[in-house]
């Protein structure tokens, strides 16, 4: 999958309930992950997805977005560190 425009297209900010970040052990490395919960469906991308820096500056558009994900999911390594970067549930 990549995500395209028209992916990004099908999360309207307005319409966005919730954006959890987390990562996964892959063994050597951890894959970062974001959960993007949108009109009752939950859409699931990682850091490899082509176009994932254009959903990182989609999503940093939505109001109250949390700054520092990024250092919350990151440390420590190795360990899901789950983090609720919007959410208006």
């Amino acid at each position: 999958m990549t995500i395209s425009p028209a992916i990004l297209g099908q999360l309207p900010l307005p319409d966005i309930r919730a954006v959890i970040f987390y990562k996964r052990d892959q063994i050597t490395t951890d894959l970062i992950c974001c959960d993007v919960e949108v009109g009752g469906a939950v859409w699931t991308f990682h850091e490899e997805t082509a176009g994932w820096s254009d959903l990182i500056k989609h999503l940093s558009a939505l109001p109250g977005l949390r700054s520092d994900w990024y250092e919350a999911v990151v440390n420590p390594p190795f360990t899901t560190a789950e983090t609720i970067a919007f959410d208006r549930r």
